[in-house]
């Protein structure tokens, strides 16, 4: 186990109650021990966000999320990264990182984003009309190839001990197709790396972390549930859609 990823809890929480099951990540409910351990990740990201040399305050911000575990001595510490990527590509060694290795095949993603933008400078410069539109649906099906090979290479572990890629999740679920970024949120990437490992998922959360979006539906440090477009698929079959599921269905989630 990679000891970097762990963050050990600041706060006593000798008698902060341990939920006997993990909480809903699609339900208003946040246990209390997901709450110190959201804050505590949240002092590590205004100290850690310095280096990055981007501002939240400048820019719109992003969803952070944590998960507390049990280790296999029993004692508990928690998790934390951020859905999808730090602003401007700055690293930060201490999150969870995504599932899938940019690396692979021989850093294929890279390669294709870079022939797909040099599709787009061959459609600027040219204003042949029936050019255009060859290099057009061109880049549309490389395009498309593409983000499916990615989602290919998107393998996440459930609770079982079982594998699945996205492109397989999303084929057993009623969503259709992924939408793009499935994967890269931060309640799979955490709890993916919590089974590696063999540590024990206690309690999850995710919080805005900067400015609001456009639509102002987030704002800054308040916990909202997993996304549902892009996680609930991914989420139920990681959790083997367990009776939490069914509780958020029915409406039964704590408040």
């Amino acid at each position: 186990m990679n000891q970097q990823f762990i963050f050990k809890f600041k706060t006593a929480i000798s008698r902060t109650p341990i939920p006997e099951q993990l909480n809903n990540p699609f339900g208003k409910y946040i246990p209390e021990i997901a709450r110190i351990a959201a804050k505590e990740f949240q002092d590590f990201i205004a100290l850690e966000s310095r280096g990055w040399g981007q501002e939240f305050s400048n820019r719109k911000g992003k969803m952070f999320g944590i998960l507390v575990v049990q280790k296999e001595d029993h004692t508990y510490a928690y998790l934390g990264t951020i859905s999808g990527k730090i602003p401007g590509n700055a690293i930060c060694d201490q999150f969870i990182p995504s599932v899938f290795e940019e690396s692979t095949d021989d850093f294929f993603i890279n390669k294709g984003m870079t022939e797909l933008t040099e599709i787009g400078k061959k459609i600027k410069k040219t204003n042949k009309q029936k050019e255009i539109l060859a290099l057009t649906e061109s880049r549309k099906l490389k395009s498309l190839a593409l983000q499916n090979r990615l989602f290919e290479n998107y393998q996440f572990l459930n609770i079982l001990g079982a594998e699945q890629n996205v492109l397989e999740i999303f084929k057993l679920s009623s969503h259709g197709k992924p939408p793009s970024a499935a994967g890269e949120c931060a309640a799979p990437k955490l709890l993916h790396y919590a089974f590696k490992q063999q540590l024990k998922p206690i309690a999850i959360a995710e919080f805005w972390w900067g400015n609001p979006p456009k639509s102002k539906e987030r704002s800054h440090k308040i916990f909202y549930p997993a996304c549902k477009d892009k996680c609930r698929p991914i989420l139920e079959y990681m959790l083997d859609d367990t009776n939490l599921f069914k509780q958020a269905k029915s409406g039964e989630e704590k408040n």
